[in-house]
């Protein structure tokens, strides 16, 4: 496992004195959260930001989420929906869906945001049974197993154009060892597996290293069929 630098936290907090600012409505979600025993495995603040302003660069006025633990990435992403849009974030466990749905509800957002508990596969395809819900911009941050499914299911539920992100696909280096000790690698390597000359998806991934040390993001953008 790679060592972090504490630099790397420190450009962080520069980042976001600078750009983002304070935010009391996600400091609030990240306490109720830690006081609830939640993992502390969500976005950073800057990255949160990131995937906002991708939304917003789509124009999204429907996003798919999975993996809502207390919501913070969701509070994020709703933030970058019209009056009249809407998310939809796909949880398993229950504690972790009524923690988010507090949180939102305390952000305002209420309105905008959907959780749906249950196996993720099984709740994508009942959205996958209404025909006319198609999304704008989907982010997967949930288990790195069903990685390769969950981009199956990204592309029949896209509009064409949309933005499909996941997140901790680099694994602090552990994505390049086929050998690797990491439960996660072997999911996350079949999602590269199965974007590598995929027909309807071009795609690309960024190492990134910060408060939540290294890792990456994946980035596709789902053309026409």
């Amino acid at each position: 496992m790679a060592k972090s630098d504490p630099s790397w936290s420190e450009v962080d907090d520069y980042i976001v004195q600078q750009l983002i600012g304070d935010d009391p409505v996600q400091d609030a979600c990240l306490a109720a959260n830690a006081r609830a025993g939640l993992p502390a495995i969500d976005v950073s603040p800057a990255q949160g930001r990131m995937l906002e302003l991708l939304a917003r660069g789509v124009r999204a006025q429907q996003i798919l989420e999975i993996g809502t633990l207390g919501g913070y990435s969701a509070i994020w992403l709703a933030r970058a929906l019209p009056d009249d849009g809407h998310l939809v974030s796909l949880e398993l466990e229950p504690k972790y869906a009524a923690m988010a749905r507090s949180n939102i509800e305390r952000a305002g957002l209420a309105d905008k945001v959907e959780i749906m508990v249950g196996e993720a596969v099984g709740s994508l395809a009942a959205l996958e049974a209404n025909e006319v819900l198609r999304f704008d911009f989907i982010f997967v941050d949930a288990d790195k197993e069903n990685y390769s499914i969950y981009l199956d299911y990204a592309v029949r539920l896209s509009r064409p154009g949309a933005m499909v992100v996941f997140d901790n696909v680099v694994r602090e280096g552990g994505l390049i060892d086929p050998a690797s000790s990491d439960p996660k690698v072997p999911g996350t390597r079949e999602l590269y597996n199965a974007l590598q000359n995929h027909p309807r998806v071009d795609a690309t991934a960024i190492q990134t290293v910060g408060s939540k040390k290294w890792d990456g993001f994946l980035l596709g953008i789902v053309r026409d069929d």
